[in-house]
C-alpha cells in the first residue's frame, strides 16, 4: 500500500468557525476559539497521522482588509498556506451574505482542489441550506460541498473521508508522532490571549498580544512567566483592574485551561507591559514571531 501525505488549508472570512472545523477534524484543542472575530493571529498547523496517511491541515487567520502591519502579516500566512495547498476546504457560514470576494480574491490561480463548507447549519432550515449550495455550485464549482456544524461535528467524518480520498500519494512530511508545528511556549501564550478575548470588551483583545518569556517544565509542575503587550496606558489600567482583579481572573482562568492541556500544575506569573503602537512597528512585530 502507498502512502498519502499532503496539505489541507482552511480559509475563510473572521468566524466562519475555522478553528472550530480544525480542531473537529484534528481531534485536539489547537485553535484558539471565542465568539470574537479575529481570534486567529498565526497559521498553526495540526497533524493527523495513520500508518497509510499523514494531513496536515492548516488554521489559518480570516480573511480581513489589512488596516496595520499585523493584519498585513496575517493575511501573508493566509497567502502562503494556499501556495502550499494539496486541498483547500473553504469555510463559509450560512449567515454569509453572499460577498466573499476577499477570500475569493485569494484564492483566484491557485490549482488545488477545492471544497466548499457551508458552516453552522445547526442554526438554519433545509431550505436556506440548499439555496446555499445552489449557489457555490454555481459560483466556484468546487470538487465538493458540505453542509456541516463544526461545532456540533455534523458531517465532519464526510470532509474527513473526502480529504483522505483525495490526499496525494507523498511519504510523510512531519515525524509521525507529531500533532503541530508549534511548541508549548506558543500553546501557554494562546490560551492567556483567548482569556483576554473572553474577558474583555471592544479594543483592548486586539490590541494585546501576549509573549511567554519563561518555561520552566518539572516534573510535576510547569512554572511559566508571561508578558501581556499592550498599545496604552489606558488599556494596561483595564486589563490589571482595580487591585489586580482583572489579571487575577485571566490568570485564574488561563492557568485551568493550562493545566487541562499540559496535564500537569501550573503555576503562572503575568506583566503587563505598554509598547505604543506595536501593531504598526515591523520590528517588534518580527519579534512577536510575525513575519
Amino acid at each position: 500500500m502507498s502512502h498519502k501525505a499532503g496539505f489541507v488549508s482552511i480559509i475563510g472570512k473572521p468566524n466562519a468557525g475555522k478553528s472550530t472545523l480544525m480542531n473537529a477534524l484534528v481531534g485536539e484543542k489547537m485553535s484558539i476559539i471565542t465568539p470574537k472575530a479575529q481570534t486567529t493571529r498565526h497559521r498553526i498547523l495540526g497533524i493527523v497521522n495513520t500508518d497509510e496517511y499523514q494531513i496536515v491541515f492548516s488554521d489559518t487567520p480570516g480573511v480581513i482588509k489589512p488596516h496595520y502591519a499585523l493584519h498585513e502579516s496575517m493575511m501573508h500566512q493566509v497567502d502562503g498556506s494556499i501556495v502550499d495547498a494539496d486541498l483547500i476546504l473553504l469555510v463559509t457560514d450560512i449567515y454569509e451574505e453572499y460577498d466573499e470576494t476577499d477570500v475569493l480574491k485569494k484564492l483566484e490561480g491557485s490549482l488545488a482542489p477545492l471544497a466548499v463548507l457551508i458552516n453552522k447549519i445547526d442554526q438554519s432550515d433545509e431550505e436556506t441550506v440548499k439555496k446555499k449550495i445552489e449557489f457555490w455550485q454555481e459560483k466556484l464549482n468546487p470538487k465538493a460541498i458540505f453542509a456541516i456544524s463544526a461545532l456540533h461535528e455534523h458531517n465532519i467524518k464526510a470532509v474527513m473521508d473526502f480529504v483522505i480520498s483525495d490526499l496525494p500519494e507523498h511519504p510523510a512530511y512531519y515525524e509521525k508522532d507529531q500533532l503541530t508545528d508549534r511548541n508549548d511556549r506558543f500553546f501557554a501564550s494562546e490560551m492567556i490571549r483567548a482569556q483576554l478575548l473572553k474577558q474583555y470588551k471592544k479594543e483592548i483583545p486586539y490590541s494585546a498580544e501576549v509573549i511567554v518569556t519563561a518555561f520552566v517544565e518539572g516534573e510535576k509542575l510547569h512554572r511559566i512567566s508571561a508578558e501581556i503587550i499592550v498599545e496604552r496606558d489606558s488599556q494596561k489600567n483595564i486589563i490589571i483592574g482595580q487591585g489586580g482583579s482583572m489579571l487575577k481572573i485571566v490568570g485564574t482562568y488561563a492557568r485551568r485551561d493550562m493545566e487541562e492541556f499540559f496535564q500537569k500544575k501550573i503555576f503562572l506569573e503575568m506583566f503587563v507591559k505598554v509598547i505604543p503602537d506595536w501593531r504598526s512597528k515591523k520590528n517588534y512585530l518580527k519579534k512577536f514571531g510575525y513575519e
